[in-house]
Formats: C-alpha cells, structure tokens, sequence
C-alpha cells in the first residue's frame, strides 16, 4: 500500500512531544518546531488510516456494477510510484488538509457512517483521484480512472477539470504524459499544460496566494473546488469571483501583517501549519463564522470577516483549534463518560448550547488563544479601535477565566488535561490583573452576565413540584419563597435557542459607532446589514445606556408573555437602582426561577405576575450582598 517505502514492513514510529514542546502547548502556545512534531505525528496518522481503508476496500467486495472506478489497486501502486520517483510530490498531497479529511470520512463510511450522499464507489475512488495528483506532481506517465461529481473531476491539490456530465456521478479517464494531462469523462475533453496554476479551457486551478514580506512568504490556498474543504460533510465546488478573491487576498495579507506584529509566536507556527482557508460569504456584522476539523490539519473555514483585526483574531482561535486537535491525536485531555452513563453538559459562554467536556476543553483553548491576542493588539490599534480592542480582551478574559475554573478539578481529565488546564489558568490568572479603561471593563462584565443568565433562563428548569409550591406561597401571600425553589434547576437544552450574544453585538456596535444608524436599524433584523438578530427595541435602549426607558419596554415586553431573555433585561434596566438590588441579583443569577414561576401563575390564573414584585419576592430568598 502506499506508504511502504517509508514505513518498512508493518513498524510505525512512535511519537513523543519533548517535554519543551508540551510545556509550550499546554501554556497554550506552541510555536513552527513544535507544529512540525505534530505534523509528523498526523502524517503516522494519515497512513494509518490508508492502510485501515485498504483493508476495509478489500473486504467490501463491492459488485461491479455498484463499482465502476474502482482501480483501487491501481490506485494503490501509482501513489506508491511516485512516492517512490518524487517524495515530496507525495507528501503534498497526503498532508494537505482535505486529505486527511476524506480518509477520515471514507474510514466512517466503510465502518457504516456516512456524512455524504455519494456512492460508495465515488467515496473510495478519491484514492485514484489522490494518485492522479500524485503522479502529475511527480511527472510521471500514468493513465487511471478517476470519479466524477456533478461534472467535475477533481484533482486534489492542483484543480479540476469541468466536463458535461449530465448525471451526478460519473467517471474520467486521466492521462499523464510529458508533463500535460488529459482528462476524458462523458461527453467531453479537458487538456491541461504543465503549467497547473494556469486557468484554461474547462480547467480550474486551485487559487494559491502569498502573503508576507518576499523575504519570508507565507503561502496559502484560498479553497474553492475540493468537496472535502469543508466539514463535517463535503459540499459542492463554490467559485469566488475575481473581485472577492481580490478582497480575501487584501484581508488575509493584513491579517498576517498584524499577527507578525502582534503574535509572532502563533504566526511562526502558522508559517508552518497554516495550510488553507476556505472562504465563505460575509455573516451579520460581528457574528462571523469559522470552523476546523482535527481530521484536516492545517485548514481554517471562514466567513468574510468585518475588518483586519477580527479576521486575525480568528485565525488564532482555530490554529489554537488546531493544535489542541493535534496534541489530543496523542493523548487524550479527558476520559468518556463511565458505560451507561449520560454525557455531562457545561455552561459555554462563547456557545448558545450547552457544551460537553470535552468540547468545552476545546472552547477554552481557543478562546484563551483570542484574549491573548486582543491583549496585545488592544495596545497599538487605531484609537478609534481601541475601545473595542478593550472590550473584546476584557471579555474573553473573563469568560475563558470562569470556565476554566468550573472544570479545572473535573474528575474525567486525564493527567494532560489537568496540565493544560493548569498551565492556562497560571497565564491568565497574570492577565486578570491586567488594566482596562473602566467603562470597556464594566461593559464586558455586564454582558458577560447577560450571556450567562440567558443561557440558565432557557436551558435550566426548576423542579415543578418546587415551582407549584411557589405558585401557592405567592397567591397566600407568603413572606418567602419556598427553600425547595433554592435546589440545583435540572439542564433541560433548548435546540432551539439561537443569538443568546445579542449583548455582546450590541456593545460591540456601540463601541464602534456609539451615535450610528444602529440604534435605528438594530431591532428590526431581516437578513440584512444593520440588523441584530435576537434583539428587540428594548434590548437596544439598553445597549444604549437609557435604562429607564429599557426598564418600561421589558415590563411590557413580559405583560405580554415575552421570551425567557426579557427577564435578564429586566435585571440589567434595574441595575443601577439601588433599591431593585434584589430584583437584580435575582434575575442576573436565577432568572429561570421567575420565567417558571411566572408561567406556572399565568398557566393557572390566566394573568401574569407584576414582574418586579415577582422577582422581588423571589429574590428576597438569595440574600443579600
């Protein structure tokens, strides 16, 4: 199989982090030496999977007409040819980042998973695909069948060839003679030169730029054509204009400016790691989207980012992603939950859903990697920047430093875990006496209390007994609330709860733009720019600082049976009046008791509570402080 003439007979290496390269990962950083071993550990990875693939090619005994590539041992002995006649012609195409994600994939598959809707024979026939790139890297003269998807036939890391395939799968024959290919499929005819890079006639060449000073450039594909550029589930080729590759190339090259500037460390590991970037379109202004899969290291998925600064900020999330994938590819941070038992779920304070451990593990590590980087930039952005700068450092500063000590003693870390853990919270407990302005510090605190409570008003639910008893203490007129309301809620997860950071997008507008047309536009989100999604008028007369008049929008708002998010705004209008301290405490801490309670009143009596006097009520239980 391929892969033999580096590892003879059936030994594999063993790898093994030095203690330095551990000690820099679990501190959360890690720079281009140590991503090189981690490289060398997915390579073991990746011809592992190979082998495990072709055993299981071979015993699928797929029927022919269920088959129509499958040269699967022709595959196999051309990826070995030029392994043999041009390594590193080899090596491009195993370690690029959608490799390792189809033999992933195809591995799942063969063991009774699927995450696409392709046959079998299309799946497995990648491998031809593979050996095809291969063997045009290397030179060689080859000839083999390769799959077809809606018209395209894929080369991985060099381009496709765009035939007038009617069907959604089919197959071309690749030919390889002095350096120039023909493709040959249904219907049509593709040649391609040499020169690979070159657009031509039905040929699309994999769009590579440059980044950096010419004295150390840091290539980059801009990934638009492999179906498995994305994850979890491959997706069709999307082509960007000249234009939008323009822009993407003016973004990133900023982008790496600032992170040599910025984070050298982290941009030196980039230098080496970095491999892809898979664009997609612009998201609602400072919601952007990004991804990686451990399976594809060295890929980043990212929307179009609002400017240099964020688009910096996400490639270090998701390369601090990447190596934490990388690192738990050798040893695990977290043991599964015991036989029979139920996966326990976390508050995430970057996610609307509750997380498990080891998701939230992951979370931490990239987050801490995003204050790290806001830490330093804060310092030399614009000055009309800086007050964001502040704010996003002081937040996630705060959200990674919570979340970190509510799993930091769990009893399911391994020995690692517990390190990398450690190791983060010895850094950050450096920065938490970092300073911030006062009002970007008060900000960020506030709408990292507006997160948190959101999120325990839709996914945390008071026992009912607790809540009927309190629905009768109320109607006599009790003093208290019942004790039995006091117990630990039970984690009930909303799936459909979404936008639960309008807060935070809210703050980082008015940071941005504190007089804008925002404050006009914010609460009526139609899909278009200038909206907020999950915010409503009152929300943005509190981003605004008119408490009083937030204050009267939100008693409307749960009068008229308001979301569970009405109570948290309730809570925050009331903040600074000293004598709602105890409606405040209430609703920034427990909001899911009065969301219960009051349902469980209005299910009965047919009329809500007054929601100040309920919350009042409620709240003179927690105690004062």
């Amino acid at each position: 199989m391929a892969g033999e003439a580096t590892l003879p007979g059936n030994d594999l290496s063993f790898h093994r982090l030095t203690p330095a390269d551990v000690a820099a990962l679990v501190r959360g950083e890690g720079d281009d030496a140590v991503v090189e071993e981690l490289l060398s550990a997915e390579r073991s990875r990746r011809l592992l999977l190979l082998r495990a693939l072709d055993s299981g090619l071979a015993r699928s005994a797929l029927p022919r007409q269920e088959n129509p590539s499958a040269p699967y041992t022709e595959a196999w002995a051309l990826l070995e040819r030029a392994q043999r006649h041009a390594p590193k012609a080899f090596e491009d195409v195993l370690m690029s980042p959608n490799t390792g994600m189809w033999v992933s994939l195809a591995v799942r598959r063969l063991r009774g998973r699927s995450y696409e809707d392709a046959p079998l024979w299309v799946v497995a026939g990648h491998l031809a695909a593979l050996a095809a790139a291969a063997a045009a890297r290397a030179g060689l003269d080859f000839s083999i069948t390769i799959p077809v998807r809606q018209g395209k036939a894929l080369l991985p890391t060099l381009g496709c060839a765009v035939l007038p395939a009617t069907e959604p799968w089919s197959t071309a024959r690749i030919a390889g003679r002095e350096g120039r290919l023909r493709i040959t499929g249904s219907g049509g005819e593709v040649e391609v030169d040499p020169q690979w890079d070159q657009p031509g006639a039905g040929w699309l060449p994999v769009r590579r730029v440059i980044v950096g000073a010419p004295a150390a450039p840091k290539p980059l594909v801009l990934e638009e054509l492999d179906p498995y550029r994305t994850f979890p589930h491959p997706s069709e080729a999307s082509l960007l204009s000249h234009a939008e590759a323009e822009g993407w190339e003016s973004l990133l090259s900023g982008a790496w400016d600032m992170l040599l500037r910025d984070e050298p460390v982290s941009a030196r590991a980039m230098h080496r790691g970095l491999m892809s970037v898979t664009p997609t379109p612009a998201r609602e202004r400072f919601r952007p989207h990004s991804s990686t899969a451990g399976d594809a290291f060295g890929a980043v998925t990212v929307s179009r980012p609002d400017d240099v600064a964020q688009l910096a900020a996400t490639l270090v999330h998701e390369f601090q992603h990447t190596k934490l994938g990388g690192l738990m590819h050798l040893e695990p941070l977290s043991l599964p939950p015991a036989p029979g038992g139920r996966e326990e779920l976390f508050y995430a304070p970057w996610r609307d859903d509750p997380r498990p451990l080891g998701g939230l593990l992951q979370g931490i590590y990239a987050f801490f990697g995003v204050t790290r980087f806001w830490r330093t930039h804060r310092h030399v952005a614009d000055p009309a920047y800086a007050p964001l700068a502040h704010f996003e450092f002081a937040l996630w500063r705060t959200q990674v430093w919570s979340t970190l000590n509510l799993v930091r003693g769990h009893e399911r870390l391994t020995p690692l875990g517990r390190r990398v853990l450690e190791g983060l919270a010895e850094r950050l407990e450096e920065w938490m006496a970092d300073e911030v302005p006062a009002a970007q510090l008060g900000l960020a605190e506030e709408v990292a209390d507006d997160h948190r409570a959101r999120w325990r008003a839709y996914h945390l639910l008071p026992s009912a007994a607790a809540v009927e008893e309190a629905v009768r203490a109320w109607r006599r007129g009790d003093a208290l609330p019942p004790p039995a309301l006091a117990a630990e809620p039970v984690l009930v997860p909303n799936t459909e709860i979404r936008f639960l950071d309008s807060a935070a997008v809210l703050a980082r507008y008015r940071l941005s733009d504190p007089d804008g047309s925002w404050r006009h536009t914010a609460a009526r989100y139609d899909g278009d720019a200038g909206g907020v999604d999950g915010a409503d008028a009152a929300d943005v007369l509190l981003a605004c600082g008119d408490r009083e008049a937030a204050r009267t929008a939100f008693e409307r708002l749960l009068a008229e049976g308001a979301p569970a998010a009405a109570w948290v705004g309730l809570g925050r209008a009331l903040s600074e009046d000293a004598t709602q301290r105890t409606v405040f405490r209430l609703l920034l801490e427990f909001p899911e008791r009065a969301r219960a309670v009051q349902n469980a009143l209005e299910a009965e009596t047919g009329q809500p509570a007054d929601p100040v006097r309920l919350a009042a009520w409620l709240g003179s239980a927690v105690g004062k402080g």
